[in-house]
């Protein structure tokens, strides 16, 4: 896992990064936050039990972004805008996943699992998790899956899957010259 990498990553999905305006690359939360979770969790797998989840929750407070230091987090991760961001302790994200503000990777309760248990998702390569989406527990989200905006997941997701909220677009305020987000199918369409 290389910086370079995840450069050239923010790069290729974030079209607000152009020109001169390339250089504000540094500026983003989501970018030091990988890189935080990248120490954090080296640190969290040689046993040091106190120093990861201080760092962690110091970069918690300067970028808004929580993740848990025994997280697993593969390659090239996008996290935009990234305000809210929660990763559980047992999270697995694979490679090329992109995650937008306030999404959680969380567990389903507050009872004490056994230790070792899986208790929170694992997300596979090329998945976009939307803004606000919600994924609780050990479900698995497939590889290419787009999770949209404000969905609760609560069971697994299959591969190439897009799933999606309700979707309210006012016919006052609809263009005909835009393209319809929602599609030709409508809202709650899988």
């Amino acid at each position: 896992m290389s910086v370079l990498d995840d450069l050239r990553a923010i790069y290729r999905r974030d079209p607000a990064l152009f020109g001169v305006r390339a250089a504000e690359v540094v500026l983003y939360p989501g970018l030091w936050a990988v890189w935080g979770h990248r120490l954090t969790h080296r640190l969290h797998r040689w046993g040091l039990p106190f120093l990861p989840r201080l760092i962690s929750q110091v970069i918690r407070l300067l970028t808004g972004i929580e993740i848990h230091p025994g997280a697993v987090v593969g390659r090239r991760l996008f996290i935009d805008h990234g305000a809210g961001v929660v990763i559980g302790e047992t999270a697995r994200i694979g490679d090329d996943v992109t995650i937008y503000h306030r999404v959680t990777l969380g567990g389903r309760g507050w009872h004490r699992d056994p230790k070792g248990s899986i208790r929170h998702p694992s997300v596979g390569d090329r998945v976009v998790l939307g803004v606000g989406a919600t994924v609780l527990g050990p479900v698995h989200i497939g590889d290419d899956a787009e999770i949209g905006a404000h969905c609760l997941v609560l069971s697994d997701v299959p591969a190439r899957t897009k799933l999606r909220g309700a979707t309210h677009d006012s016919p006052r305020h609809h263009r005909a010259d835009r393209p319809d987000p929602a599609g030709a199918a409508g809202p709650f369409r899988a």
